[in-house]
């Protein structure tokens, strides 16, 4: 057997064919029709141009809405998700789900709201030891012991809101983050009047468009979301590559969470439920496939973007309450499935 064969081309998503088989006397020299590309590009970046349709309509329809203090706003609301959405795209990469980052999400909050009192350094290490040791746990079970991601991860976020509960005493007990403090000054500060959230959501997404796209590490996740069986054939680190992405999801998100905190100035017990969800929604509408073996980050951001600037349109408009962005998310997240149904169905044929 050829592994070579049935592998998945990283970041595409496209099959590949026997040598000298009809697909290879079809192709130009270069491997990829025209219309492969064309494909591609849609599957990978449809959904910049829609984001840009959107906030173009939306500019002209509310004057409000292009301003600077709007956009501002808009993407500092976005970084937090954005964050958290960075790591499930690698895991949904590699054909798993992650649904513990909302609980993660929220117990980072307040592990760092609570270690503020001894400076930023504890801050940021305490929700960034217990939250990575939840992926650890979350990996390790999926990989090594073979256990479904959906139901792992599901245990973890009952697991990690109930050691939340536990450690706030059922939410009554709320941690500040005490003013000035340079933890606070990470949420709350700016450069150029955009925050620093924005800003470090940025260096996290070009430092994880790098390894994805540049490094042996990405080519191995899309390779395992492609086709674990082949990859093992091939002698890439199947299970290692699994563990890591747990761990960098549960990272981020717990980050993500402590950087919330320093933004508000305190632990919020109540935040981060059905998060995953968005989280997840980001995602397949960046053009990630949730069978695994395709996707991007960039994509990713442009989806978080996306559902933040519907958000700020339900709020433009007034009369809506924000219980409509779930309804036009999901509408959205149905379009983009159905899309990339037919253009996986169209590369196929090609």
């Amino acid at each position: 057997m050829n592994p070579t064969s049935s592998l998945t081309a990283p970041g595409t998503g496209v099959k590949g064919s026997g040598p000298g088989g009809k697909a290879d006397a079809d192709r130009p020299a270069s491997g990829v029709t025209a219309a492969e590309r064309l494909l591609s590009l849609v599957q990978r970046q449809g959904v910049l141009a829609v984001l840009l349709l959107v906030v173009v309509i939306a500019s002209f329809a509310y004057p409000t809405f292009a301003t600077l203090d709007n956009s501002r706003g808009v993407l500092v609301q976005a970084s937090f998700l954005s964050i958290v959405a960075l790591g499930m795209t690698l895991v949904i990469i590699t054909g798993g789900i992650d649904l513990s980052v909302g609980s993660v999400f929220a117990l980072g909050g307040v592990l760092a709201a609570w270690a503020s009192q001894w400076g930023l350094l504890p801050a940021l290490l305490v929700p960034l030891l217990v939250c990575g040791a939840i992926g650890t746990l979350n990996g390790l079970l999926i990989a090594r012991a073979g256990m479904a991601p959906f139901i792992v991860t599901l245990a973890s976020l009952l697991g990690a809101r109930g050691l939340l509960l536990a450690f706030t005493d059922e939410g009554a007990t709320t941690y500040l983050v005490p003013k000035g403090s340079a933890f606070a000054e990470l949420g709350q500060g700016t450069v150029g009047g955009f925050g620093y959230p924005i800003l470090v959501a940025l260096a996290l997404f070009g430092l994880g468009g790098l390894i994805l796209q540049r490094t042996s590490f990405g080519q191995t996740l899309f390779a395992v979301g492609g086709s674990a069986d082949a990859a093992t054939l091939m002698g890439l680190p199947v299970a290692r590559a699994k563990v890591t992405v747990y761990v960098l999801s549960g990272l981020l998100a717990g980050f993500a969470g402590a950087l919330n905190a320093a933004r508000l100035s305190s632990g919020v017990t109540i935040i981060g439920t059905g998060m995953e969800l968005d989280a997840i929604a980001a995602v397949v509408i960046g053009g990630t496939l949730l069978v695994g073996g395709a996707g991007s980050v960039s994509g990713t951001l442009w989806g978080v973007l996306l559902l933040a600037v519907i958000q700020n349109l339900i709020n433009q408009i007034g009369s809506l309450n924000s219980s409509y962005q779930s309804v036009v998310s999901g509408g959205f997240l149905i379009l983009v499935v159905v899309a990339q149904r037919y253009v996986s169905r169209s590369r196929r044929t090609l």
